[in-house]
């Protein structure tokens, strides 16, 4: 004759898994059964603790058990599976993030500045949005971890989903996949008071646990500077090259050769050299002016042995339309070119 605690688990069995498919026995997720007279105490282990079906997943079993005789009350505690469990079930697991075994990126570029305040996130966003314009699937990792603002300027305050492969990135308006710190935050402004070991662990989480799926750019933002962060993504990140970003200013160009130094010893190819705010062109007469000095940008992209990308105007439009969330807006006329030349870069 069947124990109490068998007929609990062959009811539980016809509890499915919402995502995965198969039931909570199979999957192993019942950890522990205990019957103390007309209560029941069961243990599940979710295939992560964010898991966003928890609270169904929760219920059902709840219903389930309650069918079995003699069951009056049911109580449920949840943990999370170990990543050999999840790695048992098909999930991943070991070294490997729980995503990382099921994304598909063909091409990761990261950008860098060297310097704060050259408008190194907003060449990630508009080159994101050059690539999509061109019918391909982009992604954008926020790296700036204590300074992020890629989730402002395309306006987004959604939280990513967590799913049974990993966190699920926000998409923007236009369908760019995008994954940041801010998402995560209870408020847009809190600060993320973080030490480098920090900072470093939760970009390679952006890498290996978020879901990014089949990719054919992801475009990672990096911090300025040649710090902690920058480091992680050139040692541990599978990049393809990175992007260098600069403005006319000698300062600009003297942190900006720092960095592109610093990526010359990570053995990371520079892919090209952006000058931002290059010019200014008055609306009312259409002449060029160049506010910040003459451009410096091919001269230095020639003395760093770095294909000179473009250069790109200073326009108040892209700073209100950063400001209101609404980049995706903004006509690309002056950056398609620049995308192009760097997916040139690719064609075999």
């Amino acid at each position: 004759m069947a124990s109490n605690e068998d007929k609990i688990k062959q009811a539980l069995s016809r509890v499915i898994d919402p995502e995965l498919q198969r039931n909570l026995v199979e999957l192993g997720m019942v950890r522990e059964i205990r019957v103390e007279g007309e209560k029941v105490r069961i243990k599940l282990a979710l295939t992560f603790s964010g898991c966003p079906l928890k609270e169904q997943i929760v219920a059902q079993a709840k219903e389930a058990a309650l069918t079995v005789e003699g069951v009056k009350e049911v109580e449920i505690e949840t943990t999370e599976m170990t990543d050999e469990e999840r790695r048992r079930i098909g999930l991943g697991g070991g070294k490997q993030g729980v995503a990382e075994p099921f994304n598909l990126i063909h091409r990761s570029l990261a950008v860098l500045s060297g310097k704060g305040g050259v408008g190194k996130s907003l060449v990630s966003a508009l080159l994101g949005l050059a690539f999509r314009e061109t019918g391909q699937r982009v992604g954008i990792l926020d790296a700036d971890i204590t300074g992020p603002s890629i989730p402002k300027i395309f306006g987004l305050k959604e939280r990513p989903k967590a799913g049974p492969l990993g966190l699920i990135p926000v998409e923007s308006q236009k369908g760019i996949k995008i994954m940041s710190i801010n998402l995560l935050l209870p408020e847009e402004d809190e600060a993320v008071i973080w030490r480098g070991p920090l900072i470093s662990a939760a970009i390679k989480q952006f890498w290996a646990d978020v879901f990014w799926g089949e990719l054919d750019w992801l475009i990672i933002d990096l911090p300025p500077g040649t710090s902690d962060a920058s480091l992680t993504v050139m040692q541990t990140l599978p990049i393809w090259g990175i992007v260098l970003v600069t403005t006319p200013q000698d300062l600009a160009e003297m942190v900006v050769r720092k960095a592109a130094k610093m990526a010359l010893k990570m053995k990371a190819p520079l892919l090209g050299l952006v000058e931002n705010m290059s010019y200014f062109v008055c609306p009312d007469s259409g002449r060029a002016y160049e506010i910040f000095g003459p451009s410096r940008g091919e001269e230095m992209a020639n003395r760093l042995g770095v294909p000179f990308l473009g250069r790109l105007p200073l326009n108040p439009k892209i700073a209100s339309l950063s400001d209101a969330g609404e980049i995706e807006k903004l006509p690309l006329d002056d950056f398609l070119p620049l995308a192009q030349r760097l997916a040139e870069k690719f064609v075999d």
